[in-house]
């Protein structure tokens, strides 16, 4: 950054920069409910449109270029434009881009997830993953005969009526409260609050969560508390969920739960699965997965069967890609490439605070890591984060802020998730680990101008 715009204010900058994506934004407005198509990529004044990307960055329409912590939203474990992904998905673009029939593609890709992923028994892909957990939902209750789920509140499982909502005494618009009802809605990493509501609720078909904690370890969940959640789901009969859209291949080759060492019942994958490319799946213990499954008896199909459609998908572009990218990840080290970067970035972050005499602080694990942004100077620390003595609601920091945050290392040439925070590939290079810390420490600069 020029000594000239270091003067300026983070928003006189970002507006500077980025003077014809504000446009783009304004002809948005008009097209889209708040001009974007994807809530967590609206922003305030206006988010950045972009052109092109590579690897580990990307241009934006006024020719910026940035560092990619988006990453696709967590679906780009190898970057952009990975040349052995792009070259499969152009050869099987003259192949055909939709068979609406079964295909050779498919079966690799199923065969390959079911010898990553520990509960992966069975296979069945969606197009996304809140189609996976939605399917997920109806499956459990289908196979148990009970109706309702255990959710814990900020973990997040799609946008669909189910899961889109942490209250009961608040429903979002459109959801209605019957509904909501078959929903139970435990705190984060309580097991005892757990036990309780299994003992005293015999209707409740399973537990679901994200195996690191909300929104890939914003509010982290230790391995401790998965396998006491996996006794507690045996002793009650209940089944247990991993919802891994985003841990999946991503804390492990086999996910969270290989790496924990819990294995689920049932797995709701998607991202990294589909290789960048839309799509998703559910996998798990085939008795339960079988629920799904035609049989010689019209009244079972009709009645007793659940019911999946889907036109996209296993769509034949999706396959290669996810295909594609999943052997590089089993012949690999990329899981643990991009776990070291995140590791690396974490502590380069975290030393630029502590020089400057920041209370801010950078935490989070594998690759991804998150930005608890300390303008109150509120008491935090690592340890306590790790230890979850700070509550969820003291790690959930305002709209606003988030905003203000994602701006100004908008400014500095970062593009950050909307946790604030982000995901590391394995191809971010030293270069942009050290950009990002030497960007970190100038957006800190610019929050507490009082310290400096």
């Amino acid at each position: 950054m020029d000594l000239a715009n270091s003067k300026l204010s983070a928003e006189d900058l970002y507006r500077q920069r980025t003077q014809t994506s504000e446009a783009l934004s304004r002809r948005a407005r008009e097209v889209f409910p708040s001009g974007v198509t994807h809530d967590s990529r609206f922003m305030q004044p206006h988010p950045i449109s972009i052109d092109r990307a590579d690897r580990s960055r990307k241009w934006d329409v006024d020719g910026n270029e940035y560092v990619d912590y988006f990453g696709g939203h967590g679906a780009l474990i190898l970057g952009h434009n990975h040349p052995e992904v792009t070259g499969e998905v152009r050869e099987q673009l003259s192949r055909g881009t939709h068979y609406g029939a079964s295909h050779e593609l498919e079966l690799e890709w199923a065969e390959l997830v079911r010898s990553l992923i520990p509960c992966a028994e069975k296979v069945r892909f969606t197009g996304s993953g809140t189609e996976a957990t939605m399917l997920a939902f109806r499956v459990v209750r289908a196979f148990s005969g009970k109706p309702k789920i255990l959710r814990f509140v900020t973990h997040f499982h799609g946008w669909h009526d189910q899961a889109a909502f942490h209250s009961h005494e608040s429903l979002p618009a459109g959801i209605p409260p019957a509904l909501a009802e078959n929903i139970v809605l435990c705190e984060p990493n309580d097991l005892e609050q757990v036990r309780q509501k299994l003992e005293s609720q015999q209707d409740i078909a399973a537990v679901i969560l994200e195996p690191t904690g909300a929104s890939f370890g914003r509010v982290p969940t230790s391995g401790a508390f998965l396998k006491g959640l996996r006794e507690l789901s045996e002793q009650y009969g209940v089944l247990l969920i991993f919802d891994e859209v985003i841990s999946g291949f991503r804390c492990s080759p086999g996910g969270a739960q290989a790496y924990y060492g819990v294995t689920p019942d049932l797995t709701s994958l998607a991202k990294i699965l589909a290789g960048g490319f839309p799509g998703g799946a559910l996998v798990g213990r085939a008795d339960v997965m079988d629920g799904m499954s035609m049989r010689d008896d019209p009244g079972w199909n009709v009645g007793g069967r659940v019911a999946h459609q889907g036109t996209f998908n296993a769509n034949p572009i999706s396959a290669r890609a996810g295909l594609t990218t999943l052997k590089l990840i089993a012949e690999g080290n990329i899981t643990e490439q991009a776990n070291q970067k995140g590791a690396d970035l974490r502590e380069a972050m975290n030393e630029v605070a502590r020089k400057q005499g920041s209370s801010w602080v950078v935490y989070g694990e594998f690759s991804g890591f998150h930005i608890f942004v300390n303008t109150q100077d509120v008491d935090i620390s690592l340890e306590a984060i790790y230890a979850g003595r700070v509550p969820h609601t003291t790690l959930k920091q305002p709209m606003s802020l988030v905003h203000q945050t994602r701006m100004a290392f908008l400014a500095e040439g970062i593009d950050l998730i909307s946790w604030p925070g982000g995901l590391v590939s394995a191809f971010h290079s030293e270069e942009d680990l050290e950009q990002t810390a030497e960007a970190y420490g100038r957006v800190l600069e610019r929050f507490n101008p009082s310290r400096h």
